[in-house]
């Protein structure tokens, strides 16, 4: 678990969070690709630190996505399918994932006259917008913009969505989309490019 916990976490700190159209080709030799890529990063990262040159490790948008589509399934949350990224460039990334919005609705609905989440359910996709930040081994998503089935929401609901499929036994709250985070395996930066992102240590 343990170990499935750390690639996560790198497969996290790569594409951030859950981006637009389909982001070219995807096959299972670039899956394989970025597996290779990120045992790498985690081998780096067992080793004793050292004073020699940081090292780069390059990883390409179809390379993740090639990950999802072939080899993330049994790490993505349930509930959460066809997530796909786009890696712009200069710090920003786009993303997006198909969610199941009923088990949230269930868990948030108010029953208030103007409880948002009895407006939302079923299966719909989510797109997300944003910066990545990193520098010095943390790093920080400045989200930009959120929509559910093409409909502007408002940073509250998107919080609430990845609050309900981040959770684990040790953080039961969740992610939160606003709070700074450690970057793992050593990693000290991660450059965002166009298509591709330079993973530092």
């Amino acid at each position: 678990m343990t170990r499935r916990r750390t690639v996560f976490g790198v497969v996290l700190a790569l594409t951030v969070a859950l981006v637009p159209v389909f982001a070219g080709d995807v096959s299972r030799q670039q899956a394989d690709s970025f597996v290779k890529k990120v045992a790498i990063i985690n081998q780096r990262a067992a080793a004793p630190a050292s004073a020699a040159a940081s090292h780069r490790t390059i990883v390409s948008e179809n390379e993740v996505n090639s990950w999802f589509a072939y080899r993330g399934q049994e790490l993505i949350p349930k509930g959460v399918t066809e997530p796909k990224v786009t890696i712009i460039g200069n710090g920003r990334v786009m993303g997006v994932a198909t969610v199941d919005l009923d088990a949230v609705s269930k868990k948030n609905a108010s029953g208030g006259t103007f409880d948002l989440w009895k407006l939302v359910g079923g299966r719909v996709p989510v797109a997300v917008t944003g910066v990545l930040q990193t520098k010095g081994g943390r790093g920080q998503f400045d989200l930009q913009s959120a929509t559910l089935s093409g409909v502007p929401v408002p940073k509250a609901l998107l919080q609430e969505l990845v609050s309900y499929y981040s959770r684990t036994a040790d953080h039961p709250d969740g992610v939160r989309l606003d709070e700074s985070f450690a970057l793992p395996a050593r990693i000290q930066q991660i450059e965002v490019g166009q298509g591709q992102a330079v993973v530092v240590q």
